[in-house]
């Protein structure tokens, strides 16, 4: 259980932060952006789910992936070393749930013959948004990933990519199944 009693300790007025194993990193350290961007994206999915209460199988799909952001947040803050023990770490169950998460979304849906501009109703423009700050956090654990000394457990990649795949079908669900979805068309304003 966490345990916040204090929100301030002004540990972190040096431009430093702890990981969750204690080790002090810059601010602005890599590790650091990802598993903020990670943060970034369960709050816009956050407000995605103040329009999703007339699509409940939505939003407790969003409640869930939520809850496994957490999850997310708490790999990245311990990196995975050799010999350490074993922390709170995203399993392969998680991401084969956003696998079929995403198969019964997207068998309602039908197929795209254009790309779609975010938008449309409420809730689909807010799950576009959380998507399009999942890739950013996609991109952030890539690069994590490809440093020499910098550890990734491995489905912390695997989740993240699947994430926005299912979000970009979740906005498609939440756009009446497709029905209000915004088409782009092609040099349409030349």
């Amino acid at each position: 259980m966490v345990v916040l009693n204090r929100i301030y300790t002004r540990r972190g007025d040096d431009g430093t932060t702890a990981l969750a194993n204690g080790e002090r990193r810059p601010k602005s350290d890599l590790r650091i952006a990802a598993y903020g961007t990670v943060d970034e994206t369960n709050a816009v999915i956050g407000i995605a789910r103040l329009h999703l209460s007339d699509q409940p199988v939505i939003d407790a799909m969003m409640a869930r992936i939520q809850n496994d952001l957490f999850d997310l947040g708490a790999d990245l803050a311990v990196p995975e070393r050799q010999g350490q023990a074993e922390r709170l770490r995203v399993l392969e169950s998680q991401v084969t749930r956003l696998e079929q998460e995403i198969d019964a979304l997207n068998a309602q849906l039908a197929p795209l013959n254009s790309f779609i501009l975010p938008g449309g109703l409420p809730a689909a423009a807010h799950l576009h948004l959380a998507r399009t700050v999942c890739r950013r956090a996609e991109r952030a654990l890539v690069e994590l990933a490809l440093k020499p000394d910098e550890a990734l457990s491995p489905f912390a990649l695997r989740y993240i990519n699947r994430l926005s795949d299912l979000l970009f079908v979740a906005s498609r669900a939440a756009n009446g199944n497709g029905a209000h979805d915004v088409l782009w068309v092609p040099g349409q304003n030349r």
